[in-house]
């Protein structure tokens, strides 16, 4: 049997890097950890609110955060120029107090940064987002993974894997549907793949999408 690990976790330290950076000893590891994920649900959280007055989708490729003694920089990389961008520091500043409400850190200052992505339909967050989207508006599940494997190739990317998973259509019998264009090399880890998993609640209820694409391959 195929033994299934994540594509980035895999390549980790070789092509590919941590979206956390920071040093902690290993008893307080753990704190460090949850502060991570406290802070990236707060900060989806904020934009899903946002999102029911802007139109369109969240679009956060993903957040990386780097922490210092005296402060935690956090780097969210978006896709499309939604409110955080159309509202500048207005719309900043609301989500840095959010933030730090949420926080609640003394010690430390908190710092949110906003980076536009060149090519949005590149990345696999954004993608499965966007077939998400499709199928809560009820659009055929095959419909929306051939545009997303189309909106992919208008950005050079080698190969793209979709699959989903659940009571697809509404039927009774839960089963898994998947459509690859190009190639998506799993076990070569010079290999540069982004993948994405992502949990979608319908009336029939929930499925999940996994998103595999082949950006490049380093040379040796």
């Amino acid at each position: 049997m195929g033994q299934k690990i994540n594509p980035l976790g895999f390549r980790l330290g070789t092509i590919q890097s941590h979206h956390s950076f920071w040093f902690a000893q290993p008893k307080y590891f753990s704190i460090g950890l949850e502060e991570d994920e406290r802070i990236r649900n707060c900060i989806k959280n904020y934009v899903q609110k946002k999102k029911r007055i802007f139109s369109g989708f969240e679009g956060i490729a993903h957040i990386r955060i780097q922490k210092r003694i005296d402060l935690i920089q956090v780097t969210i990389y978006i896709g499309f120029p939604n409110f955080l961008i159309e509202g500048q520091t207005r719309g900043v500043e609301e989500l840095q107090m959010n933030v730090q409400k949420e926080f609640n850190s003394v010690n430390r200052r908190l710092n949110i940064a906003i980076t536009r992505i060149e090519k949005p339909y590149r990345e696999a967050n954004i993608l499965a987002e966007y077939i998400a989207l499709q199928l809560k508006n009820r659009v055929s599940f095959r419909k929306a993974m051939k545009k997303t494997i189309e909106l992919t190739e208008q950005t050079n990317t080698k190969g793209i894997k979709v699959q989903i998973a659940g009571r697809i259509d509404g039927k009774e019998i839960a089963r898994v549907e998947w459509i690859r264009e190009g190639r998506v090399p799993s076990q070569t880890i010079r290999a540069k793949i982004d993948h994405c998993s992502h949990t979608i609640r319908t009336i029939y209820g929930v499925l999940g999408i996994k998103i595999w694409i082949f950006v490049n391959q380093e040379e040796e």
